[in-house]
């Protein structure tokens, strides 16, 4: 009775032992299994096991796109601006570039930023304020650029970089209004004197044109007056009156 006692208890202690090496990995993520602290495998998304007591699941990497940063920085006419960059990017789903981005890079995010701020830091104090929006995409593409070249050797594939947003200064933005705002208004000033302009030139020509039809309708008048006087004179001279 006792051997049977024992036994289940010992049957009961391996199969919890058993089912505490099951893990699940999710869809999109891998995970890093380490044996005595030596890395093991690379665990795939679903159901895997691993050795209790022996194997620990070490860490886990995705491979969804994420990372949004902002970066201040100081144009070359000394305006300060917030610039928002979404950077997309992944994991490689290979074995080796799993095993890279976990173990080469302690926070890639953090390391993705500092790229960031020095490519955004290193063109946008070369351009006035103007340009920094005008030319966006050349700071996305530089962005891009410069992370593709730095973190494929980490298992890391960079999608696409974007300037999702561009803030100036709240006085400098205010200021930028107005300045808007008066070019708006000299430009409706200039439509409406050029408007004005060709209203008149209209209203004179049309003048001048009434002018020359009524000179033309006194001409005809008197020439039809001389005829008839002409007329006349015939007419008493062939009436033999003088």
């Amino acid at each position: 009775m006792g051997y049977m006692i024992a036994a289940g208890i010992f049957g009961l202690f391996f199969l919890i032992v058993a089912l505490s090496g099951a893990f699940t990995v999710e869809q999109q993520t891998r995970a890093i299994i380490e044996r005595f602290g030596k890395f093991n495998k690379v665990a795939h998304p679903g159901l895997n096991f691993k050795v209790p007591i022996f194997d620990r699941v070490a860490g886990r990497v995705t491979h969804r796109v994420r990372a949004e940063i902002s970066v201040e920085s100081k144009s070359k006419d000394d305006v300060f601006v917030d610039l928002k960059i979404a950077v997309q990017f992944f994991v490689r789903e290979e074995d080796d570039a799993v095993l890279a981005a976990h173990y080469k890079l302690m926070n890639p995010a953090q390391q993705i930023s500092s790229y960031v701020f020095d490519t955004v830091r290193a063109l946008v104090p070369e351009m006035p304020i103007d340009n920094v929006f005008s030319e966006k995409e050349r700071i996305a593409a530089a962005v891009k650029e410069r992370l593709d070249d730095i973190m494929s050797q980490f298992g890391f594939t960079i999608l696409q970089a974007l300037v999702n947003d561009i803030q100036p200064d709240a006085k400098v933005k205010a200021a930028m209004n107005t300045v808007n705002a008066s070019a708006r208004l000299r430009e409706a000033a200039r439509n409406e004197a050029e408007a004005k302009k060709i209203r008149v030139i209209a209203e004179a020509e049309a003048e001048a044109r009434a002018k020359e039809l009524q000179g033309v309708g006194i001409a005809r008048q008197r020439l039809a007056i001389a005829n008839g006087l002409k007329d006349s004179v015939a007419a008493c001279a062939e009436a033999g009156i003088t």
